[in-house]
């Protein structure tokens, strides 16, 4: 397995992160349909490496089970859509890649085969490594997202209750000149300005 083959292994697991997150979660009965569907079709490939002998057949059956288990990460990442659930269908995808990889590998024999061999988990391990890196991304950014959502309404609120604090103060200053008027009347009449005063400005 050349270099080049590595990293395009790599590559075709480490594919856009965040799919499963993104998707829309399916009903309870599409998921269970998914899991039946998924089953059939690993016995029906299963089967078919029969018709295979030898290390092909080996190669066969890894490509089935890799399948399989890639086609469940992906089906849970689509039921319950999460980036964890994301992450998981690359692990499965990294280890389908490698298992498939070290199959073949077999074929060749000596410093050949050994190289391969190293050729394959090192894909990997780079694959897993993209993802986890991914992986922590996406949660940092939602934290992120979690913070300013937060600083928002914090920020909010405290322009909302600066907006009241201001409006009462202006009432105030407002009903305190209302009330310096009332200065020029006497007796009842000074009593009723007070009065209509207060109810005016909303004072008690």
């Amino acid at each position: 397995m050349s270099k080049l083959n590595t990293t395009a292994i790599a590559a075709a697991i480490a594919l856009t992160f965040g799919t499963g997150a993104m998707a829309t979660s399916m009903s309870k009965d599409d998921y269970q349909s998914g899991k039946s569907r998924i089953t059939a079709d690993y016995k029906s490939a299963r089967a078919g490496c029969d018709a295979f002998s030898a290390n092909a057949k080996d190669v066969c059956m890894a490509e089935a089970k890799g399948k399989e288990n890639v086609a469940k990460a992906d089906l849970e990442a689509k039921y319950k859509p999460s980036a964890d659930a994301s992450y998981e269908v690359h692990v499965a995808r990294a280890d389908a890649a490698h298992s498939v990889a070290k199959e073949k590998c077999d074929d060749k024999g000596g410093n050949a085969k050994d190289v391969c061999l190293k050729e394959a988990s090192a894909a990997a391990v780079t694959a897993k490594a993209d993802a986890k890196a991914m992986l922590k991304t996406s949660n940092a950014n939602q934290v992120a997202k979690d913070k300013v959502a937060a600083a928002r309404e914090t920020a909010s609120e405290k322009g909302a209750a600066a907006r009241q604090d201001a409006a009462t103060d202006k009432r105030n200053a407002e009903y305190a000149v209302a009330r310096e008027k009332c200065d020029k009347f006497a007796d009842d009449a000074k009593t009723a300005c007070i009065k209509e005063a207060k109810a005016r400005f909303g004072q008690s």
